[in-house]
């Protein structure tokens, strides 16, 4: 039987298990399940610090990365810095593949992005996808920090997948959490949050990219706010 094969077959074994366990719980459970292989990718936002803190704070053996893709804002760099001091830590920082940033911008220049989708996905492929697939090698459970609500392209996500593409299975704890429930329990369990998400910043990615939202405006919005809400995803959670 195939790595793929015997993970498809052990998902309804893990739904099953952790069913009824809390969110602290299945991490412990899932980290026994895969000792060593076993990781959570922040993008420091108040949802992957809340999922950071539940790791670190309880002490779960399951590995904590972040990319760079050295374009966030500097806002971003403090809280990685204060997030580290604060746990003792140090989270791992993947960066994308120097070569293949040189000749985007030689070649398209520095902000390509804003010139098409296809431009766009290509910056994104660069600096988040194949630093991604990097941290994810000899991974089995990958552990995010998505939500529901945060795209249209995530309605049909469940809470404990197998991940084709990626050959792993994929845990999302808060994916039936509000942003209004997520800030709430960083406030109340003093959670380290990036201070852009105060301003009105309700997602937080590269800053060349992101922008904070109006009341009333799709939760998307400022996240490539010249493309269609509906198709705005980076390719980290779609394959």
């Amino acid at each position: 039987m195939s790595q793929t094969e015997a993970l498809t077959i052990q998902v309804p074994e893990l739904e099953s298990a952790i069913a009824s366990k809390s969110i602290v719980e299945s991490l412990q459970y899932l980290a026994e399940k895969f000792p060593g292989q076993i990781a959570f990718s922040s993008s420091l936002g108040i949802e992957d610090q809340v999922v950071t803190h539940l790791i670190l704070a309880n002490n779960i053996p399951i590995r904590v990365f972040t990319l760079d893709t050295g374009r966030l804002f500097n806002e971003t760099y403090n809280l990685l810095h204060n997030t580290n001091k604060r746990y003792k830590t140090k989270i791992e920082v993947y960066f994308p593949n120097t070569a293949s940033v040189e000749k985007l911008v030689n070649e398209k220049g520095p902000n390509s992005f804003y010139q098409s989708v296809e431009n766009r996905k290509e910056c994104c492929y660069i600096r988040k996808v194949e630093p991604l697939n990097r941290a994810l090698q000899g991974v089995k459970c990958w552990v995010t920090g998505i939500r529901r609500e945060q795209s249209d392209a995530r309605q049909t996500l469940k809470a404990l997948e197998y991940d084709e593409k990626l050959q792993l299975v994929k845990y999302n704890p808060l994916l039936e959490w509000s942003f209004e429930e997520t800030t709430q329990y960083a406030k109340d369990n003093y959670v380290l949050y990036n201070p852009l998400h105060d301003q009105g910043f309700v997602s937080i990615g590269c800053a060349s990219c992101t922008r904070a939202i109006q009341p009333g405006e799709h939760f998307r919005a400022g996240r490539w706010w010249w493309e269609d809400n509906s198709k705005k995803e980076c390719g980290l959670h779609t394959h």
